[in-house]
């Protein structure tokens, strides 16, 4: 941990109540014992909190402040695992990839990720995306071609739309074949944004 992230760490426990601090205690050690096979916290990003989940293997889930934050953890109790539990500590390094790569510091994340919530075909499409290099665009024929279904464009798509993992798996990357940016789950602007933000866009 740098000295500065020290320094924030110090001041957040300076300003925690008791009643925080011990529950924090308390998801850090249930954490350690193996407890929990999912841990949640929520992140601050450009677009507000983002609710950010991980599983021993890796980032499972990352929800934009308009997705409800509750039904994203069910679907993680049901499709990964009901012990599930609010650990910030595990999610440090994530806290600062997701802030280095905002303050454009950094181009590429390093924590793996975890498609336990994807299957088959969509899985194909989100491990060719991950692929896709900071500050460049692909289009939905050439993931789509990648994934092995050269005329699958429009599966491509749908698979990209439901991207439980958006900004580290890098579906804002990929856009119409006609120069369209096309869809984004969390919204065209917030495409643009992290588009502008890669230099991928005027």
């Amino acid at each position: 941990m740098s000295e500065v992230d020290r320094l924030k760490e110090l001041r957040r426990m300076d300003m925690e109540t008791p009643a925080a601090h011990a529950a924090r205690v308390f998801a850090t050690r249930a954490a350690a014992a193996g407890l929990a096979d999912v841990a949640y916290t929520t992140v601050d990003s450009p677009f507000g909190p983002l609710l950010v989940a991980a599983t021993k293997r890796g980032l499972v889930r990352l929800a934009y402040p308009n997705e409800d934050p509750e039904r994203a953890l069910q679907e993680l109790a049901s499709s990964v695992s009901p012990r599930i539990l609010e650990a910030p500590g595990r999610l440090d390094e994530l806290r600062r990839e997701l802030e280095d790569y905002f303050e454009g510091r950094r181009q590429r994340f390093e924590v793996p990720v975890d498609l336990a919530l994807t299957r088959g075909f969509t899985r194909k499409v989100l491990q060719v995306t991950v692929r896709i290099p900071f500050g460049s665009v692909s289009t939905y024929r050439d993931v789509a071609t990648r994934a092995g279904s050269p005329r699958a464009s429009r599966a491509a798509g749908n698979a990209l739309g439901s991207n439980p993992i958006p900004i580290v798996v890098p579906c804002h990357r990929v856009v119409h074949t006609g120069g369209g940016l096309g869809g984004y789950t969390g919204g065209v602007q917030r495409k643009e944004f992290l588009l502008k933000l890669e230099g991928a866009l005027a």
